[in-house]
């Protein structure tokens, strides 16, 4: 039996427990989540460095999985165009089921190799393409059949399982183990296995996003202000990066179509719009390099 399926040896009680009793020990056990990432550091970090120069050559990153494994994998995708301006046609999520699994489970799906490897086939996934593969289990059919088409492409695969010694684990070119061990309801690893995903995948991109120039110092210098409140960060983050006072950024913001590492290469360097663009551009959207030049 898989070590997150097996009960937890501290908690055979837990239905006995009183109500704080019950938020205590969910909360603690979550410490164990970071504990499997910080594991697994060093395989993340390999990872990080394979995929970068895929992504950067024209990649997409693919994200597969069934059930909490899929819906996270999703949710990193859909968050990374808000973040990082990242195109949506460069990030797709493959979820076992379709999109009816985002909002229930669709019994079965996962047990079908065949289905993983045809939604792979059909994304039309490349050598330049890097397939992040979810299951908490190691196991799962649905993702097993799509890390078989993913390699078959060509594609750089790193799959994340919450089992030791898994097929997905081996089979991918880069192994992630986040061994959180036994839920404390038995099996339900939503728990803490999702938390140890949640993390790894937030490290994983993120990690990514900055080696491809969309993070200036530690500030979020790329994002797409698609509302009111992206919109007020953005002049946060222009106005924290250039020390120019609000009615100045938000002139600046506006002239350079809310583009931030434009409006602060503007400010900073009192160049013309189109002449930071440019100079932006051809430092490859590496901010810190145009600021020099």
């Amino acid at each position: 039996m898989p070590r997150t399926e097996r009960p937890h040896p501290g908690h055979s009680q837990l239905d006995t427990y009183s109500i704080d009793q019950l938020v205590d020990a969910f909360v603690e056990d979550q410490d164990g989540a970071l504990d499997a990432v910080r594991a697994a550091r060093e395989d993340i970090a390999a990872a990080v460095a394979a995929a970068v120069p895929r992504i950067e050559a024209g990649g997409r990153l693919i994200y597969v999985g069934a059930g909490t494994s899929g819906r996270l994998g999703l949710l990193d995708s859909v968050e990374l165009y808000p973040t990082f301006s990242w195109p949506r046609e460069r990030c797709v999520a493959l979820l076992a089921g379709g999109a009816r699994a985002v909002y229930e489970a669709v019994e079965g799906a996962e047990d079908d190799p065949a289905a993983g490897g045809a939604d792979l086939r059909a994304a039309h996934v490349g050598p330049n393409d890097v397939v992040i593969l979810l299951a908490a289990s190691g196991t799962t059919p649905y993702v097993l059949g799509a890390l078989l088409a993913a390699r078959e492409a060509g594609a750089l695969t790193i799959g994340i399982a919450n089992n030791a010694n898994s097929p997905i684990e081996h089979e991918a070119d880069h192994g992630v183990t986040l061994d959180t061990g036994p839920e404390l309801i038995s099996g339900s690893t939503r728990l803490k296995a999702g938390t140890a995903q949640k993390i790894a995948l937030n490290t994983l991109s993120s990690a990514i996003m900055v080696r491809l120039n969309k993070v200036y110092g530690n500030l979020m210098v790329d994002l797409r202000p698609t509302n009111a409140k992206l919109k007020r960060r953005a002049v946060a983050l222009t106005m924290l990066a250039t020390g120019a006072d609000e009615d100045t950024v938000k002139s600046t913001l506006e002239r350079a179509g809310f583009q931030v590492k434009v409006a602060i290469l503007a400010i900073s360097r009192s160049l013309p719009i189109d002449e930071a663009q440019a100079r932006l551009g051809a430092a490859r959207g590496n901010l810190r390099l145009a600021m020099s030049s």
